[in-house]
């Protein structure tokens, strides 16, 4: 397991932060409690990587709190919006997500605040791992086989996602645009509404998490044709990457710490420093790859920042060119 965690990034970045001097001048944090807000509601991935994220806030700060606060809605966009107009003194800071921390205002063109210029990013900590899957009355066993069927029968194929815009929804847009071939979209409301159609039939593709998608590949209610990640993951360790076919196609769910545009870049490091030691944790490694098959990334508030830029740069021509819009 220890070899899917990007141990070495998570241990770089801490330890630059950790550099004599850097943090003598900014005064201790956190000094009273803290809220994280997340921007989806209980139960789901984001929320439960939160949890496991305050179990351990505690230990590393003395005995402070981190007070989990869940505002789902619009993608995301309800909490966004919110943490936006707080004040970057980081009593408030948010479980970042694609849609409301990067790409949010071109699915939503009337939102309130610019997903990118908006917030402070703090820390990266994970990736999860997405699947493509089919129902198992697909005839089609790998990527090859999916495009070369897609062809022979355009619009033939529905996929389903959990709702216009999401991460779901994003990587088969990409997907086919990179194979060079079409399926119907069929958008839920959720993951799990996503999975249960897939698993009906109501659907023959979709693009979930592994987390999401596992339970049912491993009752042979659907079928992992590949992963989403270069590297694959030992949980589904017959599922090739997509990249073997379409070379350099690489997409998985991110999740980090950010906090309002504006704030001291010592008192982010500061912070950086403290989700640093948490996701460096072997225990919360274990945590997140089991419940979730994610891999702890980690790093300087500068990577995080790079990569929400290059995110937001990847999926607006996706977004555009697909008249992808929330709903």
């Amino acid at each position: 397991m220890s070899s899917r965690v990007s141990r070495r990034h998570v241990l770089a970045g801490i330890g630059v932060l950790a550099a004599p001097g850097i943090l003598r001048a900014q005064p201790a944090w956190p000094d009273r409690p803290i809220r994280l807000i997340v921007p989806f509601g209980a139960g789901g991935a984001i929320d439960t990587l939160s949890r496991t994220v305050a179990s351990k806030f505690a230990e590393v700060t003395g005995g402070q709190t981190l007070v989990v606060e869940n505002r789902p809605g619009a993608g995301g966009t309800i909490a966004g919006a919110a943490v936006a107009r707080e004040r970057p003194d980081g009593l408030t800071l948010m479980m970042a997500d694609i849609g409301a921390n990067a790409i949010g205002k071109e699915l939503i063109p009337s939102l309130s605040y610019d997903p990118p210029t908006a917030f402070t990013p703090i820390i990266h900590l994970v990736n999860l791992p997405a699947v493509l899957m089919a129902h198992p009355s697909v005839t089609a066993t790998t990527v090859q086989q999916v495009i070369d069927q897609a062809k022979a029968r355009p619009d033939g194929f529905t996929y389903s996602s959990a709702g216009n815009g999401n991460g779901s929804h994003l990587f088969m847009a990409l997907f086919l645009k990179e194979a060079g071939i079409r399926m119907v979209h069929v958008p839920y409301r959720s993951g799990a509404e996503m999975v249960t159609a897939l698993m009906r039939g109501d659907a023959q593709f979709g693009f979930p998490t592994v987390s999401s998608g596992i339970g049912q590949i491993r009752e042979g209610n659907a079928r992992a044709i590949a992963v989403g990640n270069a590297s694959g993951t030992p949980l589904l360790p017959n599922a090739p990457a997509i990249s073997t076919v379409l070379p350099n196609f690489e997409v998985a769910v991110w999740h980090g710490i950010v906090a309002p545009a504006g704030m001291d870049p010592g008192l982010a490091r500061q912070i950086n420093q403290v989700f640093g030691r948490i996701a460096a944790m072997p225990d919360v490694q274990q945590r997140i790859f089991e419940t979730q098959a994610g891999n702890v990334v980690g790093g300087s508030p500068a990577d995080f920042a790079a990569h929400i830029a290059r995110e937001v740069a990847r999926w607006t021509p996706i977004i555009r060119e697909g008249g992808i819009a929330s709903g």
